[in-house]
């Protein structure tokens, strides 16, 4: 329960409304209980004048009856305001809390959700939210209710009768115990419900986004079994609870009833003795069945209360991450215009299991077994604590290509990923005009770099939206259009985005899934060139090109480099050809650098690239 003492902060700004929502609860319950009071009272006159003339009689009974229906209408116009005003608070912490989280996910690094299942986040973010929100909301509500029930009721039937109440108590003294039990049993099975939901969130996840692999591969049926298995251990974690929660209300009902037993043994003795009259026997009695209902709620309210700090608990464990890459206390201003960008004795590993690549670059969050499915397949990758780069040395010089090529798996991905700071480097450094990255705010770096990654992303939003995805969002609309057009025409994506019905404001589907390939990666290109970046990262952005388009891209990219420092990864040896420097990396190592004509003419790692893919352009034109 202690998890839920975190929630409190989110109710500093909302202290008027929650304070005016429990002055309705108290007025609510104080109306409620007024009621008793007002049926003991025309009870007693009857009782002790039965000779008085009936019109008095009945003109009594009818002013009772009006004030007991003035009251009901009040006491229910105070418990409207009162669940309308703390359950709206409620809603409102709950956009609170989410919007907290998100920012929070935002900022933290690449190795976390290498780490972390994006179910287990999904989870997180709806199921918990709404868990710690009922906690916040309806059971505060309930809780405060009855503590309020409890001791102006239980002040109105010690007043009646000390003696009748405390005999009707009897039966209550289990009640913490029991309370207490159910309350960790309800948390622990609570919190095995929600570990299971963020599992089967995963794999509905996973199988919607790679549906077509799925399909390809004709494990419909396979996935369907998995997902039954999975399904039905989360419904038999469910009944589990179900049985525990199901029995709390029986046993409250048995405490009440127990008590409701004594209240007419014991009372009825009372009126027969005339320490009580008949009215203050039918008050009290009326009281016990007011108390009885929020002692029965009371389940209700632990098992939300429980369920919200099972919930709360999950998120203040993401809450508690910090991320490996912060900004320094005073970081340094960044350059203004294009920098040299220095590798200096940079050796990088990935920190443990599951702490895949950065930029597109190897698997992240393997599970067991998927080290052999993967490379059965041909995908190389890597292995935790190896050197993925293993003393890489070179500076970037202002304004200059670097282009990286080399086998997969050799690190070019990573590489570029340490000049965003997506990592930072295990041993060595990076230098950004002769100051390590890590002296900078990486968001400075950030808002620097273009990227266009080859594992592209697109978002479900109309395409222009997309590829402006980078810019200023206050800029006016003709300019925000003109700078998406012109990159656009670089990316060589123009004229295609002009022959769609809609142009740009075309609507993507989930990850641009209505584009092609080569689409979705000019689209990409594009969105980084439309920041007009001074460091511009292409990581084989153009290999589901055909070669005719790459010619073309290329050649509108050559005015689009000018001036700016650009690190251009290829399996295209013709995409690199222009380049101020190649570097040829294998096994996380430099093993040539220089121009193209001065590498082809050593005969070497890229001389031999060359002459195979020339090759291969040569049996596809013949074929």
């Amino acid at each position: 329960m202690r998890q839920l003492w975190t929630v409190l902060p989110y109710f500093r700004p909302y202290r008027t409304p929650m304070f005016w929502g429990l002055v309705l609860v108290i007025l609510a319950n104080a109306f409620s209980l007024a009621n008793p009071y007002l049926l003991k009272l025309p009870i007693d006159a009857l009782t002790a004048n039965t000779g008085t003339d009936p019109n008095v009689i009945g003109r009594t009974v009818l002013t009772y009856a009006i004030l007991i229906v003035g009251i009901a209408l009040l006491g229910n116009a105070a418990r409207y305001g009162m669940r309308e005003i703390l359950n709206g608070l409620s809603r409102r912490i709950e956009v609170d809390l989410r919007n907290d989280f998100l920012r929070h996910l935002l900022r933290l690094d690449a190795g976390f959700y290498n780490r972390t299942r994006t179910g287990d986040l999904m989870s997180l973010a709806t199921n918990d939210t709404l868990a710690v929100r009922q906690a916040a909301g309806p059971a505060v509500m309930y809780s405060a209710n009855t503590i309020v029930n409890f001791v102006l009721g239980l002040g109105v039937m010690i007043w009646i009768s000390p003696s009748l109440t405390l005999a009707a108590l009897v039966p209550m003294t289990l009640l913490p115990p029991i309370v207490l039990w159910f309350g960790r049993t309800i948390h622990n099975r609570f919190e095995r419900i929600q570990e299971q939901f963020a599992a089967l969130s995963t794999m509905v996840q996973e199988n919607l986004t790679g549906v077509r692999i799925v399909r390809a591969y004709a494990q419909e049926a396979a996935q369907a079994r998995e997902f039954d298995a999975f399904n039905r251990d989360y419904l038999k974690r469910n009944m589990h609870l179900a049985y525990v929660s199901g029995a709390f209300h029986p046993i409250m009902g048995l405490l009440t009833g127990g008590a409701m037993v004594v209240v007419l043994w014991y009372g009825g003795r009372q009126v027969m003795t005339g320490a009580i009259t008949t009215g203050d026997f039918v008050a009290f009695s009326y009281y016990l069945v007011l108390l009885g209902w929020p002692i029965i709620a009371l389940g209700w309210v632990v098992n939300l209360f429980q369920r919200g700090a099972a919930s709360m608990g999950r998120i203040n464990r993401i809450m508690a991450t910090r991320p490996a890459i912060a900004p320094p206390t005073s970081p340094h201003p960044p350059p203004t215009g294009a920098a040299a960008i220095e590798f200096r004795n940079v050796c990088f590993r990935y920190a443990g299991r599951g702490d895949g690549a950065g930029m597109g670059e190897g698997p992240g969050g393997l599970e067991e077994g998927d080290e052999r499915r993967l490379a059965d397949t041909g995908t190389r990758v890597p292995e935790p604590g190896r050197l993925v780069l293993d003393d890489v040395s070179f500076t970037a010089e202002p304004g200059r290509t670097v282009a990286i090529v080399g086998p997969t798996g050799s690190g070019k991905s990573t590489l570029v990923s340490l000049i965003a700071r997506v990592h930072d480097p295990t041993s060595g450094a990076v230098l950004l005009d002769d100051v390590p990255l890590t002296d900078y705010d990486p968001a400075d770096i950030r808002a620097r770099i273009g990227f266009a990654p080859q594992d592209t992303f697109l978002f479900s939003a109309r395409l222009g939206r997309n590829i402006a995805l980078g810019l200023d969002p206050t800029l006016p609309e003709a300019a925000l259009h003109q700078r998406v057009r012109d990159a656009s025409v670089a990316a060589d994506l123009h004229d295609t985005v002009e022959a769609f019905p809609d142009g740009y404001r075309t609507r993507l589907g989930e990850r641009g899934i209505n584009l092609s390939g080569g689409q979705k990666q000019r689209a990409t290109l594009a969105r980084a060139l439309a920041t007009d970046p001074p460091v511009l990262i292409l990581d084989d952005v153009l290999s589901a090109v055909d070669t005719a388009t790459e010619s073309r891209i290329l050649q509108g990219l050559r005015n689009e480099l000018a001036g700016r420092t650009a690190f251009i990864i290829s399996h295209r040896v013709t995409a690199v050809k222009d380049a101020d420097l190649i570097l040829v990396l294998d096994e996380g190592r430099i093993v040539e650098r220089g121009r193209h004509d001065d590498l082809v003419a050593r005969g070497g790692t890229y001389a031999s690239l060359l002459r195979r893919q020339l090759l291969e352009q040569d049996l596809a034109g013949a074929a």
